[in-house]
């Protein structure tokens, strides 16, 4: 026993040490183990108190849920049959108001409808009188075109410019006081001769119609180009005043002046512009030019002048027919002053019959109330009063209005 087995360090290990430590360790592992077992036995208490705390709550909470769930339950079905309810309103407003917007839909629809077929018509009218007018332009542009031919040939134009002037005139002058293609002391044949009162020497109009010099300076784009243009219009407008002035102005048997007319404003309006010089050289030469608004105011000048010189030819006249007008006043203001009489007179018997109707009511009054009272000596004072005067008879009434 006392035998060493080995030594450790410096402490040589016996048999019984060994054996003692392995007893005391033996103990300590046993001690180890009883700790570890009642440790655990502890903590299997705990862990089994807790599971079993645990299991209650878990109960509880079961209980809990199962009462939550209960109430979830019956909210459930309290929400489901108020969904349902909600439902079947909505679904009864959806249809009510599917219903109204269907009737709107539909009105809408019928309105669009009328509108759009009130458009179309109103369309198909217009495209009416845009045909009208489309066809009305191609009757224009053919009428432009058959214009345009007419005033190409020089006679045609010629044609045209005294059909203007012919018109003018005789839709202003009586037909006494003009004379289309009057022939003159010279052989010479004026478009046109205006008489003016208290003058035997005619006022005369010739028509010139310069439109190929027109045209040509109209179609002038450049300086070169507008100068020969120039010098022929005025070339053309100058012969033709000079044939006006030597044709025309005879002395003693025609006017001092002659007019040319011309027939378009546009060239008259041209000539004033750019050949201020030719509008002056016609002046001098006493041939004044027109265009066809100049020369209707000179025709309603002459219409005014006839108009007076006949108002003083007739002057005796009128002064007679006013003589006889003024005793025809005299004698209706003599007569309406009988009638205002014979009036008069008319008022006063109808104020007198009055005043009888009062007496006699006043008296009818008294008789129904049994209150009379004593009348004159003659029992009648009142009885000339009663009666009313007589009314003027038929033939008295004509007498006085005559």
């Amino acid at each position: 026993m006392d035998q060493v087995l080995f030594v450790l360090g410096a402490q040589p290990v016996t048999l019984a040490q060994l054996v003692a430590g392995a007893g005391a360790l033996a103990f300590l592992l046993l001690v180890a183990v009883l700790r570890a077992v009642s440790r655990s036995a502890r903590q299997n208490a705990a862990e089994a108190d807790e599971q079993a705390r645990r299991a209650d709550e878990l109960e509880m909470r079961l209980v809990e849920l199962a009462r939550t769930q209960a109430e979830t339950v019956g909210r459930v079905q309290s929400m489901a049959e108020v969904l349902a309810h909600r439902q079947g309103e909505l679904a009864r407003a959806v249809a009510e108001r599917l219903d109204a917007s269907s009737h709107r839909m539909g009105e809408s629809l019928a309105r669009a409808s009328e509108a759009t077929h009130e458009n179309l018509a109103r369309l198909n009218d217009r495209l009416a009188i845009v045909d009208q007018a489309r066809a009305s332009l191609g009757e224009l542009s053919g009428q432009v075109m058959s214009l345009r031919e007419t005033l190409s040939n020089k006679q045609a134009r010629g044609a045209f410019g005294e059909g203007r002037l012919q018109a003018i005139v005789a839709d202003a002058l009586p037909r006494d006081s003009f004379a289309f293609q009057h022939t003159l002391g010279n052989g010479k044949r004026a478009d046109c001769a205006i008489f003016l009162p208290g003058d035997k020497r005619p006022l005369l109009v010739d028509s010139k119609f310069p439109l190929e010099a027109i045209t040509a300076f109209r179609e002038a784009r450049t300086p070169e180009a507008r100068k020969p243009a120039e010098a022929r219009l005025k070339g053309d407008v100058g012969r033709h005043v000079k044939d006006i002035a030597e044709r025309y102005l005879i002395s003693g048997e025609t006017q001092d002046v002659a007019l040319m007319f011309v027939p378009s404003e546009s060239v008259y309006g041209e000539l004033h512009e750019h050949f201020d010089d030719i509008i002056q050289q016609a002046f001098r030469a006493r041939v004044i030019l027109v265009s066809p608004s100049l020369l209707m105011l000179a025709v309603q000048v002459v219409q005014s002048i006839c108009k007076d010189a006949r108002m003083r030819e007739q002057a005796d006249l009128i002064r007679a027919e006013c003589g006889k007008l003024v005793a025809d006043v005299i004698r209706l203001r003599e007569r309406v002053g009988n009638l205002q009489r014979h009036f008069g007179q008319m008022n006063e018997d109808v104020a007198q019959a009055l005043t009888s109707a009062d007496k006699i009511a006043k008296r009818g009054e008294r008789i129904e109330q049994l209150e009379f009272e004593a009348d004159g000596p003659s029992g009648d004072s009142g009885l000339a009063e009663l009666l009313p005067t007589p009314p003027l008879s038929t033939a008295s009434l004509r007498g006085a209005a005559e």
